[in-house]
């Protein structure tokens, strides 16, 4: 029989080693290189159409992000880019595109009604709906205020 001590030893020698410092290095750095092209595409945006508001640069840039996400999630290198990130690809708007695109590309061979459509919100449909009923209750609560 094996006593707590040396099982807590042996269970240290077997374990894998965390790589947390790698892994937070890496989300940082590949998170921060995505804000970066997001960036660029405003500055570019206002370059283009010097007139445009904040509000539209905002989604123009949300537009071609999320497009660069959908495109490199759809021919295969947002997967390789989320396993070197982790969460670093996942937290920006192209994360969000990932989680939409990949369920719809895995079931695609179900047909488009009950594949792509019935299944393209799996991963990013309770997000969605989340945030949506947060807005709705905070909404509510600031127009309640307002009200006083």
């Amino acid at each position: 029989m094996i006593d707590k001590q040396e099982y807590a030893k042996l269970v240290k020698e077997k374990s894998p080693k965390s790589r947390e410092i790698k892994t937070l290095f890496f989300a940082f750095l590949i998170g921060g290189f995505i804000c970066c092209i997001g960036e660029a595409v405003g500055d570019i945006t206002k370059l283009i159409i010097p007139e445009v508001g904040k509000v539209t640069e905002g989604q123009i840039t949300s537009c071609v992000m999320i497009f660069l996400g959908s495109l490199l999630t759809g021919i295969g290198i947002y997967d390789k880019i989320g396993k070197v990130a982790g969460a670093g690809s996942i937290v920006p708007i192209t994360g969000f595109a990932n989680s939409i695109v990949s369920p719809a590309m895995e079931y695609n061979r179900e047909g488009v009604v009950l594949g792509v459509m019935s299944r393209m919100f799996v991963v990013a449909g309770p997000i969605i709906v989340s945030g949506v009923l947060a807005s709705i209750f905070v909404g509510l609560v600031y127009w309640i205020i307002s009200l006083f």
